[in-house]
């Protein structure tokens, strides 16, 4: 089994590398091959250039070495892992430009037979408010639509779930109850 854990965070001290440093640690420690993929840290570009922009009249498009190489390690992946901070009720805008750029058509939609259908996918959100916060504003059914449905969904991965870690700023106690909690988002199947 392979596993691609995407990280979305400027900072390699934050709570969200943590989070996908302890599920690395958990998945290679069950023999998971990992690959990590840190958006910041290697510099990805979330901009779309016109190398990369669809053409709808061509689903065999040719696109960036950059957005090729990307695609590769996805298509790679048994198990999708995007760890990112939730920020103003959505994924930060290096990771939405990810999507944007490399779940591109004629790759990850676009085909009578999806390239990406069987794979498991898990979106792990850092959420600095509280569950019920969320739940009031309605922003964890929209947050869910928009990434399980709208992007893993849309491009044939049924197998999808996104998890939401509440209330990240409410004190190290708390964090790092979280952090106990995280091996469990990885979901490992036995024997792997």
């Amino acid at each position: 089994m392979k596993s691609l854990v995407v990280v979305a965070h400027p900072r390699a001290d934050s709570l969200t590398s943590q989070v996908a440093s302890g599920l690395v640690g958990h998945l290679t420690a069950h023999g998971v091959e990992v690959d990590l993929l840190d958006l910041h840290g290697e510099g990805f570009d979330p901009r779309m250039t016109i190398e990369d922009e669809p053409d709808w009249a061509d689903r065999d498009k040719v696109y960036s070495a950059s957005v090729r190489a990307h695609m590769a390690r996805i298509e790679a992946a048994d198990l999708l892992l995007v760890v990112f901070p939730v920020w103003w009720f959505g994924p930060p805008a290096i990771l939405k430009g990810w999507v944007d750029r490399v779940w591109n058509y004629g790759f990850a939609y676009g085909r009578g037979r999806p390239r990406l259908a069987g794979k498991r996918m898990r979106w792990i959100g850092l959420a600095g408010e509280t569950r019920e916060t969320f739940a009031e504003r309605g922003m964890d059914d929209v947050l869910d639509r928009q990434l399980r449905v709208g992007v893993s969904h849309y491009c044939g991965i049924t197998d999808a779930a996104l998890t939401l870690l509440y209330g990240t700023l409410a004190g190290d106690d708390h964090v790092r109850g979280l952090l106990g909690d995280v091996v469990d988002l990885a979901d490992v199947p036995a024997g792997s």
